[in-house]
């Protein structure tokens, strides 16, 4: 049996995860702690020594660069790489841009947390986390998943909410599970599959 492998990877923290802006859509770059948390995150997954055959990022620099940090740091920067906007973050509509402390003194913080971790219920003008992964889970079952299948190896450099969508699909999550789930940045999941496409075993490389 040929083991097929998944990496999943968030982003290195962006400039706006530092200044605790909901970022979605937006695009900030990576700031010094996050570009380190992207070359920790490639020698982490360098220790598998997996020969991977393709890289999927969103079209937002703060998953490309960290995706880019990553190949360079396992000396795989020749690699296929495909950026699409399926794997984006969340859209935070009305939000995007708002600091997350001042929208809590203005909306409160109930409403707030609905906005950022209720399943089904977006913010303004913007996506729920059901939503998202509606454009996330296709994109993977027509894209990534066919070649897992084929027995390649791929890592994915996205975002907190559609890898949420992806862990939710991989792990058989229910929509009360999936919003309790933190996926800290820069912080690679392993999933390795059999030849049938089932999920064998998940490891966080960091605990």
């Amino acid at each position: 049996m040929k083991k097929r492998n998944l990496i999943l990877v968030r982003h290195g923290q962006s400039e706006w995860n530092e200044k605790n802006l909901f970022t979605g859509w937006e695009n900030p770059g990576l700031t010094e702690k996050g570009a380190n948390e992207a070359k920790n995150a490639g020698m982490l997954i360098n220790n598998l020594n997996i020969k991977f055959d393709h890289l999927f990022t969103s079209v937002l620099d703060r998953a490309k660069l960290t995706g880019t940090i990553i190949l360079e740091n396992i000396n795989q920067k020749d690699i296929d790489i495909i950026e699409n906007k399926a794997l984006n973050e969340r859209f935070y509509g009305d939000l995007q841009g708002l600091n997350k402390d001042e929208c809590r003194q203005k909306w409160g913080a109930e409403q707030v947390q609905i906005w950022r971790r209720s399943y089904d219920v977006g913010p303004p003008g913007g996506e729920s986390l059901k939503e998202t992964g509606e454009r996330v889970l296709p994109y993977y079952l027509g894209e990534i998943y066919p070649l897992i299948l084929d027995g390649k190896n791929v890592l994915v450099a996205a975002h907190g909410n559609s890898l949420r969508s992806l862990i939710k699909h991989l792990d058989k999550l229910s929509a009360d599970e999936i919003v309790k789930l933190e996926i800290p940045t820069g912080a690679p999941i392993q999933y390795i599959f059999n030849d049938q496409g089932d999920v064998l075993t998940k490891k966080n490389l960091i605990e």
